[in-house]
């Protein structure tokens, strides 16, 4: 399907709803490697991809293919444990069509982690970076997701992309991680369709445009998100050091990004959850 309706949306929004009696307010969506985070909500609700309206079904090794809603240090979610890419031969409006729903469940806050290979030369894998801006490769070849018809119920025709990502979360991220002693990187990612690994040349050129991580997930959803007026926090979790020479006999793999998810995550989830409590705070 190249595209949905409202009432496709709506209907999936409510088939969620019917299965629990909470009111989830912040969205989350893990990257490959990251589910255990999922295992962390008290009093939750599972509820299999294939058993949600409209919804597509993960096949990525990592991605489990589930939406868990339940309280996370005070703040009631919804979390998408294992999202879906453009090189599973999803259309764009599949890949996002979760953040929509979301949105139209009530969720007005969306944080958004990946998997990313580290493109600065001062990231080692194992860091976290906070997302401060994206580039849309991959929309500027035209594999836009929101391309086709608008929907005025979510967005302008025309949005701004200037601030994707919401100033006063980045902040937030920001504080918490000085306070807690957690090294928070800042940069730019980047989005490639995949499946394959970047190419050498692939990895300098992206470089020298100024990126400073990359993957194949995260900016269509929070680019959709965005459009929908939600509040976005993204942070990748730099599983791996992108490769620049052709002449090495290193390379990546995904099992190398799976495995460095999880060295990852006690990390990541002690950022989440003090970012959580203080957003329950509010």
């Amino acid at each position: 399907m190249d595209s949905f309706t409202l009432a496709d949306y709506d209907e999936a929004a409510q088939a969620i709803l019917n299965r629990t009696a909470q009111q989830p307010r912040i969205g989350l969506i893990l990257g490959s490697g990251l589910s255990p985070l999922a295992d962390q909500i008290e009093d939750a609700v599972i509820i299999p991809y294939d058993e949600i309206p409209h919804f597509p079904v993960s096949t990525v090794a990592g991605h489990a293919g589930r939406l868990v809603m339940g309280t996370l240090a005070g703040a009631q979610v919804c979390v998408m444990q294992g999202r879906f890419h453009y090189y599973e031969g999803y259309s764009m409006q599949q890949t996002t069509l979760p953040v929509r729903v979301m949105q139209r469940m009530g969720i007005g806050t969306l944080i958004v982690t990946n998997a990313a290979g580290g493109l600065n030369p001062e990231f080692n894998a194992g860091d976290l970076m906070l997302i401060e801006d994206h580039i849309n490769l991959l929309g500027m070849a035209g594999a836009n997701p929101l391309r086709g018809p608008n929907l005025d119920a979510f967005g302008t025709r025309f949005p701004p992309a200037n601030r994707v990502y919401t100033p006063a979360l980045r902040r937030l991220a920001k504080e918490v991680a000085a306070a807690n002693d957690i090294t928070l990187r800042s940069g730019v990612y980047i989005i490639l369709a995949g499946p394959n690994f970047e190419t050498a040349a692939e990895v300098r050129m992206v470089r020298n445009w100024g990126a400073d991580a990359v993957g194949m997930s995260t900016v269509p959803e929070a680019l959709v998100a965005h459009h929908a007026g939600m509040d976005v926090l993204g942070i990748s979790t730099i599983t791996n050091v992108a490769i620049d020479d052709v002449e090495t006999d290193a390379e990546p793999t995904h099992e190398e990004v799976n495995e460095a998810g999880k060295l990852i995550v006690p990390k990541l989830m002690a950022l989440l959850t003090q970012i959580l409590a203080q957003l329950a705070a509010q």
